[in-house]
């Protein structure tokens, strides 16, 4: 039934790891935002996320309403719109705090497909 959404939901936790990949060898938002080739790849992977989320059927969304897809959405604008006016200590803070529970969020969901 959910067939899109399931493809969709893959491609938006293969983003998601490579944004925790391109983010481990950092301790700090100013140390990842100096290696400008990570922080980029990890944004471009953010925007990513956001157009995965926005293809999901109003039905999954729906059924799977625990999760802030409107919020996830959001911030892929935020990134694409506003991109020089990105705060890296917010975007840290989202890989850090933010990101291990959409992957987490994301699997949970894959598996019960």
């Amino acid at each position: 039934m959910f067939e899109k959404d399931k493809l969709n939901l893959l491609s938006a936790l293969d983003a998601a790891h490579k944004i925790s990949d391109y983010s481990k060898d950092y301790d700090s938002a100013d140390n990842f935002f100096e290696h400008q080739r990570d922080f980029d790849a990890a944004m471009m992977n953010f925007i990513i996320i956001g157009e995965m989320i926005a293809r999901l059927s109003e039905e999954f969304i729906d059924k799977y309403n625990d999760v802030d897809w409107h919020k996830i959405r959001g911030f892929r604008n935020i990134v694409a719109h506003n991109y020089f006016g990105i705060d890296a200590e917010e975007v840290w803070d989202i890989i850090i705090s933010h990101l291990p529970l959409l992957v987490n969020d994301l699997n949970r969901i894959i598996a019960e497909l």
